[in-house]
């Protein structure tokens, strides 16, 4: 099992598999074809029916166009048969003739594979890859998800995570300031400020919500409007761990130190799930995204509040599981609608994971190991059209003339 610097990638919005990962194509493809004359670039399946709302061609083109003349090729019926995002890039000479050709697939997080290559790109960091062996390892040495992190890592594992908090940090405080309506043409009003403002009319208990949703919102809406985020791990769920130890941090006073460790157990959980099944939306539907992200906050916020291993796992084990199912169906495709809505009821729900774990001893029934397998079928038995082409569910039956 990779790093999990590999969940937690800093970049740009809106989407991590539709606009990071073949950037990142983009990138390598450029270098390894200098002096081309022209290039094509050729969009498939799920990446290519929503593209253009994930601003797939504009990442592209911002990368080779520079370099030389680029033409995109949108093909959203044809789907290779290893992953639903692929994009091919050919280069040709003065004469016509082509010179490379080569096929990659943007596979979740921010990641990519060349065709041809093992998922698993980078180096093996972790023995065990499953939380019922890691939960074993802590139970024996009477560790902590966290220390089982920092034991496989290093010690520079908590310089990235510090980087990756102080990114998430300046998302929240931003998005919190921001106003205006987001790119993309649904006339989506930012609504980050109005929650925060008005969380300050009401009692104790429900100002803490509204915090929450306000943080949220801000991380989410950044993104929307390509702003600077963490994949947690992607950058459509990328405002519910944020949201939650922002709030945390900020309200309850938790230190720095803590907040870094728990980000260490939830990109833990994040991984296990990454390397056992998905965390993209076009392989698995929403259900890999916000739901691995609600997972994620949920043993996040556990540790910080005491929880045992058991209790984390459970935790994390109910965010996960209480969003299976859940489609991916960007409106017009774009991370807007339900996208940023879903990141403030995740974040919110995470918390409610902890509660009700805090008030068992750990013990359950069902697994998140298998919860785990069980989002991957899910996931693979979806059709399509539940899986980020914005053919179906609510993407099917909402647009521009309605204002959602």
């Amino acid at each position: 099992m990779e790093s999990i610097k590999q969940i937690y990638k800093i970049g740009y919005g809106p989407s991590s598999s539709h606009t990071m990962g073949p950037r990142k194509a983009a990138v390598l493809f450029r270098d390894r074809t200098p002096g081309a004359a022209r290039r094509t670039v050729t969009l498939y399946g799920s990446l290519a029916a929503t593209g253009k709302g994930h601003l797939t061609d504009q990442a592209i083109l911002e990368e080779l166009q520079p370099d030389a003349p680029c033409e995109i090729v949108w093909q959203p019926e044809i789907f290779l048969p290893f992953h639903p995002n692929a994009v091919r890039f050919e280069a040709f000479d003065t004469s016509g003739n082509k010179t490379a050709d080569e096929t990659f697939y943007s596979i979740g997080g921010g990641d990519i594979i060349k065709e041809g290559e093992n998922r698993q790109t980078s180096a093996n960091v972790y023995d065990m890859h499953t939380i019922h062996d890691i939960q074993a390892w802590c139970d024996r040495t009477g560790g902590s998800y966290w220390e089982y992190v920092d034991h496989c890592e290093g010690s520079d594992v908590w310089d990235y995570l510090q980087t990756v908090w102080q990114v998430m940090k300046e998302a929240v405080e931003r998005g919190i300031e921001a106003e205006g309506v987001l790119p993309g043409g649904l006339g989506v009003r930012r609504k980050a400020v109005s929650y925060f403002v008005h969380a300050a009319g009401y009692s104790p208990s429900l100002k803490s919500r509204g915090l929450v949703y306000a943080y949220a919102l801000a991380v989410s809406e950044e993104n929307a409007g390509g702003g600077k985020i963490v994949t947690a791990p992607t950058c459509g769920s990328c405002g519910i761990v944020p949201a939650v130890l922002y709030h945390l941090n900020t309200s309850k006073g938790f230190s720095e130190q803590r907040i870094l460790r728990a980000l260490a157990t939830a990109g833990l959980f994040g991984n296990v799930v990454k390397h056992n099944a998905s965390v993209s939306g076009a392989e698995v539907g929403c259900q890999g995204e916000v739901g691995v992200a609600c997972a994620m906050a949920a043993a996040a916020v556990s540790q910080l509040f005491g929880g045992t291993p058991a209790q984390i796992e459970y935790s994390a084990e109910m965010g996960l599981e209480h969003h299976l199912g859940l489609t991916c169906d960007p409106v017009c495709g774009l991370v807007q609608i339900p996208c940023i809505e879903r990141n403030a009821f995740a974040a919110a729900r995470a918390l409610d994971a902890n509660l009700y774990s805090a008030f068992s001893d750990g013990r359950h029934s069902v697994s998140f190991d298998r919860v785990v397998e069980v989002m991957k079928r899910t996931g693979h038995d979806l059709p399509s059209l539940y899986k980020e082409t914005a053919q179906g569910g609510l993407a099917a039956v909402s647009g521009p003339e309605n204002k959602v």
